[in-house]
C-alpha cells in the first residue's frame, strides 16, 4: 500500500494526464507505476473497438505481448488476427516495431532516450465468426462483451500478477454493463475502474447493452452474488420468476458443497444472442455465458441452457481456485499444460450437472435422461478403442479446434463428459467403500475449501487428487484413475451409472434430451440406430465408424436426398427405419456427393433404439442421493 504521500504524487500524476490524453481519458487516476488503458467501445455496433494505452517505459529495447494462452480456454486463442491500427508513439513522435519472427504474439521496439511513457493505439475487429471461445463474434448492434486480452500489449519480464493496470472504458449513449471488476464509476458515458493487476484484468470481462436487465440473486447477503443480462430484443430478458428462483437456489447449493466462497462478488455475464459465438467460459468473480436471444423464454432453448450457468459456477472453485500446476503459467505467453482437464473440466462438467438438478434447473426425471443419452453416447464411440481419455486432455489444444465430422472415430474433448463419467464412479465407489459415509460431496469441502473470502490461486498435482481420495476412503486410487483414463475400450460409461444403482436400456419411447437436442440443433441423431447424424435439409453430420451407415459408404459433408424412392424428410427417415424393423428389405438412400449421386443400401433392422436408465434395485440407489438437494437436506439434519 502506499502512503499518503504517494497517494497525492499519483494523484496529481494522474490528473495530469487526464488533461493531457484529453476528454476520452478523463476521470482515470493512474496508480503509480501502472498501464492505463481507455478502450472505446461506442462504435461496437459497427464491429469495432479502439484502445489507448500509456506503458512506463525506459530507453532501450523493449518486448510487447498480445495475450495468446487465454487462462480457461486451453489453446493459444488470443484473437491477434483482429487487431488492426497498431501504433507507437512518444511525445507525439513515432516509433518503429517488428513482430517476432518465431513468437509472433510478440512486438519488438527501440525506445528512443529520455523517453519515460509510450503510447500505444489499436483496433479490435469484431467480425469474428460466431464460434469458438472470446476470439469468436462478441458484439451485436445492441450488446457487447468486452474481454480485455482483445484490447492490449503488456511488456515483457514480469508475471501478469504484478503488473498493474488503471483501464476505463466508454459505452454507446444509454447502454448499461454489468463486470466484477472493482471500483466502478460512471463519468458520462466512461466507465473508470481501479487499478488491478493484469490477471484481475484478463480476468474480469465488462458485459453491456442497450436491452439490459441485473438481477439480484442474494438481496441484502454477503459476498453478493448477481445476474447481468445483455440481449438483442426486451423481449429475451423476461425470465419467468419460477425460472429465476432456480439461479437463486444455485447460489445456495453451492454454499452447501463447498463450504467457502472465494470471491469478494461475482456476476453471471449472460450473453443473449443468436448472433455470437455460443459457448461459457469461467472467470474467478465472474461467468462469460453466451446462448440463443431467447434461451431464457423458450422451453427448448432453456433446457438446454440449463447446465450452462451451473458448469461455470462451478469453476470459481474448480479451476480458478484449485487449478492443476500445468495451467498456472506467469503470463499469457507460457504454454499451458492441459494433462489434468479431466480434473478441471471433467469434474466441473460433473458437479455442474449435479448442482443443474439440485438447484431445479432440470428435474430428476430430466437429469437421468441426459444422463441415458450421454452413456449411450460414448458406449457408441469407437474412438475410445483406439484414443486413451488422458489423450483427449493432452491434445486439447488442437482437439477443441476439431469439427464434429468423424468426431465419434477422432474423438474430441471428451474429458469433458466422459470425465463426467468418471467423476460418476469415483462418487459411487466413494460411497461404496464407506458404506455410505464419504462422497464427493466431502471431497469438495476438503479440495476446494479454505478460509475464502477473495481470489485466491492454490494449484495441484495428480498425487494431491490421489492423496484427497485416499483421505476419504483408503484404496488403490491411482490404480483406479489411471486404468481408465490411459486404457482404450474401458467401461467407464457403462460401469458408472450401473455401480450407482441403476442400467442402461433401449427402447423406442423416445429420449426427452435427445429429442430436445435435436430441436434446438435442427438435426436428427440417429447414432444409436443406422450410425450418422443428418440435418432437417438431409446434409450428413457425423458418421459412426463401422456402423450401418458406415459401412453402407456414407461420409460426413454428404446430403440424403431421397429415402426409399420418396424425397428426403426427418419423418420418412425414421419411418424407413421402423419399416425395416423385421423385414429383409435395406434401407435405400438417395445420397449426393457433391456433383454425383448413388442410391446405397443400409442394412439395419433394429428399429429406432432411444436410450434411457432404470433401477437396478440389486445395487444402493446412490444416483438419486447424488442428486438430492444438498442445502435441504443438511437443513433436515440441524
Amino acid at each position: 500500500m502506499h502512503d499518503c504521500a504517494l497517494k497525492r504524487i499519483s494523484l496529481v500524476i494522474g490528473l495530469a494526464l487526464a488533461i493531457w490524453l484529453g476528454p476520452a481519458a478523463a476521470g482515470t487516476v493512474a496508480a503509480e507505476g501502472s498501464i492505463r488503458l481507455a478502450v472505446d467501445a461506442r462504435q461496437a455496433p459497427q464491429k469495432i473497438l479502439h484502445a489507448h494505452m500509456q506503458i512506463p517505459v525506459q530507453a532501450g529495447p523493449l518486448t510487447l505481448y498480445y495475450p495468446k494462452w487465454i487462462p480457461g480456454e486451453h489453446i493459444p486463442d488470443g484473437p491477434i488476427i483482429e487487431m488492426a491500427g497498431l501504433k507507437f508513439s512518444a511525445g507525439g513522435k513515432t516509433i518503429a516495431w517488428r513482430r517476432d519472427l518465431v513468437e509472433m504474439f510478440s512486438f519488438h521496439l527501440e525506445i528512443p532516450q529520455g523517453v519515460t511513457s509510450l503510447d500505444v493505439d489499436l483496433d479490435c475487429l469484431l467480425t469474428a465468426p460466431a464460434n469458438g471461445f472470446s476470439a469468436g463474434a462478441s458484439a451485436t448492434a445492441a450488446l457487447d462483451l468486452l474481454s480485455w486480452n482483445q484490447v492490449l500489449l503488456y511488456p515483457k519480464g514480469s508475471p501478469a500478477s504484478e503488473i498493474m493496470f488503471t483501464p476505463s472504458l466508454t459505452l454507446p449513449s444509454g447502454w448499461k454493463y454489468g463486470t466484477a471488476l472493482p471500483g466502478a464509476k460512471e463519468n458520462g458515458n466512461t466507465v473508470d475502474f481501479d487499478t488491478v493487476s493484469l490477471t484481475t484484468l484478463v480476468d474480469s470481462p465488462v458485459i453491456s447493452g442497450k436491452y439490459f436487465r441485473a438481477i439480484q440473486l442474494t438481496p441484502g447477503q454477503q459476498p453478493p452474488h448477481e445476474m447481468d443480462l445483455a440481449a438483442d430484443s426486451p423481449a429475451a430478458l423476461a425470465m419467468p420468476p419460477d425460472e429465476e428462483m432456480h439461479f437463486h437456489q444455485l447460489v445456495i447449493e453451492t454454499g452447501a458443497l463447498f463450504g467457502t466462497r472465494h470471491y469478494r462478488d461475482y456476476h453471471f455475464l449472460v450473453t443473449l444472442s443468436d448472433d455470437v459465438a455460443h459457448f461459457g467460459l469461467e472467470h474467478h468473480e465472474s461467468s462469460d455465458d453466451r446462448v440463443n436471444e431467447r434461451s431464457l423464454i423458450d422451453e427448448p432453448l432453456r433446457m438446454a441452457f440449463a447446465g450452462l450457468l451451473p458448469h461455470e459456477f462451478v469453476h470459481s472453485w474448480n479451476g480458478k481456485y484449485r487449478r492443476p500446476a500445468g495451467l498456472a503459467t506467469p503470463n499469457y505467453q507460457e504454454p499451458m499444460k492441459d494433462d489434468l482437464l479431466w480434473v478441471y473440466e471433467g469434474l466441473t462438467e460433473y458437479l455442474g450437472d449435479v448442482l443443474t438438478a439440485r438447484s431445479g434447473l432440470l428435474t430428476p426425471e430430466q437429469w437421468r435422461e441426459a444422463m441415458a443419452y450421454q452413456v449411450a453416447t460414448y458406449m457408441h464411440r469407437p474412438g475410445r478403442d483406439w484414443r486413451p481419455l488422458q489423450d483427449t486432455a493432452d491434445a486439447a489444444p488442437f482437439l477443441y479446434d476439431a469439427t464434429s465430422d468423424w468426431g465419434n472415430w477422432r474423438r474430441g474433448t471428451d474429458f469433458y463428459d466422459e470425465g463426467e463419467l468418471l467423476w460418476l464412479d469415483v462418487d459411487g465407489t466413494l460411497r461404496r467403500l464407506t458404506k455410505d459415509e464419504k462422497s464427493m460431496n466431502d471431497f469438495c469441502r476438503i479440495f476446494h475449501g479454505g478460509p475464502g473470502g477473495k481470489p485466491e490461486l492454490k494449484t495441484y498435482t495428480f498425487e494431491d487428487v490421489v492423496a484427497t481420495l485416499n483421505g476419504l476412503a483408503p484404496y488403490d486410487w491411482a490404480g483406479f484413475l489411471r486404468a481408465r483414463l490411459d486404457g482404450v475400450g474401458t467401461k467407464t460409461p457403462i460401469e458408472a451409472v450401473e455401480n450407482n444403482g441403476w442400467k442402461l436400456v433401449y427402447n423406442e419411447e423416445p429420449n426427452e434430451i435427445e429429442a430436445n437436442n435435436d430441436v434446438v440443433g435442427g438435426r436428427l441423431d440417429l447414432s444409436f440406430t443406422i450410425g450418422l447424424t443428418v440435418a432437417e435439409d438431409g446434409s450428413v453430420g457425423d458418421v459412426t465408424h463401422g456402423g450401418p451407415a458406415y459401412e453402407a459408404g456414407i461420409g460426413p459433408g454428404m446430403k440424403i436426398a431421397g429415402v426409399n424412392g420418396r424425397q428426403f424428410s426427418s419423418d420418412g427417415l425414421r419411418e424407413a427405419i421402423e419399416t425395416a424393423k423385421g423385414s429383409a428389405e435395406p434401407i435405400r438412400l438417395l445420397v449426393a456427393n457433391g456433383a454425383q449421386f448413388q442410391t446405397v443400401e443400409v442394412k439395419y433392422h433394429g428399429g429406432l433404439q432411444y436410450p434411457h436408465i432404470e433401477r437396478d434395485k440389486s445395487r444402493p440407489d446412490y444416483l438419486s442421493e447424488i442428486i438430492q438437494p444438498l442445502a435441504q437436506a443438511k437443513e433436515a439434519r440441524k
